[in-house]
């Protein structure tokens, strides 16, 4: 599944410390809850609280939005990595 690739390579991306290729990748997948909430994470990297909001509304995931930026990314790669296992 391509848009799973993506989105787990914008997580290794922002990781790693490339905010700007993390955004672009998400930003393909605009309709996809789960690109919504990396975008939400990246935007609360990037110091833009409102966006990030946004994005976290846009996700349903606001109760995630006090969560610390490199352990939500990892709990989201998580997910990823496990959907489509079970």
């Amino acid at each position: 599944m391509k848009s799973k690739d993506d989105l787990l390579r914008a997580i290794e991306l922002a990781l790693a410390g490339d905010w700007d290729a993390a955004h672009n990748l998400v930003q393909q997948h605009e309709d996809d809850a789960t690109a919504a909430w990396i975008h939400a994470v990246l935007h609360k990297i990037e110091g833009d609280p409102g966006n990030a909001r946004y994005w976290y509304r846009r996700a349903n995931r606001l109760d995630r939005i006090e969560e610390e930026s490199t352990a939500e990314l990892e709990s989201i790669r998580a997910e990823l990595r496990a959907y489509g296992q079970a």
